[in-house]
């Protein structure tokens, strides 16, 4: 995987989490989580699939690229 690309998922993969972190304390969630003791799934899958996306992309710059 070129690194570009990996660096470019792995901002992808941190921004969602920050978006995760955030929709985690909005309105919404504190609204849901009186009622289901949990945040609510926009924000869980959002901190998931940041998590995901930013192992990916650090798992590209790890790895390298097998370029010329």
């Amino acid at each position: 995987m070129d690194k570009a690309i990996s660096l470019a998922i792995l901002a992808a993969g941190i921004l969602l989490v920050v978006f995760g972190i955030n929709a985690s304390n909005s309105i919404s969630s504190d609204i849901s989580r009186v009622f289901t003791d949990a945040p609510t799934d926009k924000a869980i899958w959002m901190l998931v699939g940041g998590v995901v996306v930013t192992i990916i992309g650090l798992a590209g710059l790890l790895r390298g690229s097998k370029g010329n």
